[in-house]
């Protein structure tokens, strides 16, 4: 029997553009500019998704 934990409820109650940067970016060590080169994006509109994400997550958890 699997639990999920708090952190992975909140991650999936993210919308996917969040999700998807906080995940490569927290766990799987990727930096901005990588994450820009891999998605396509500028590098800019990486930092502003890591800060809002960061923001809403830690909100959906209390912190």
């Amino acid at each position: 029997m699997s639990q999920t934990t708090p952190l992975a409820k909140a991650l999936a109650g993210l919308p996917e553009e969040e999700r998807i940067v906080l995940t490569l970016h927290y766990l799987k060590s990727m930096s901005a500019p990588e994450i820009a080169t891999l998605l396509q994006v500028p590098e800019r509109s990486v930092s502003a998704v890591i800060s809002s994400g960061k923001a809403r997550l830690s909100a959906m958890l209390g912190l």
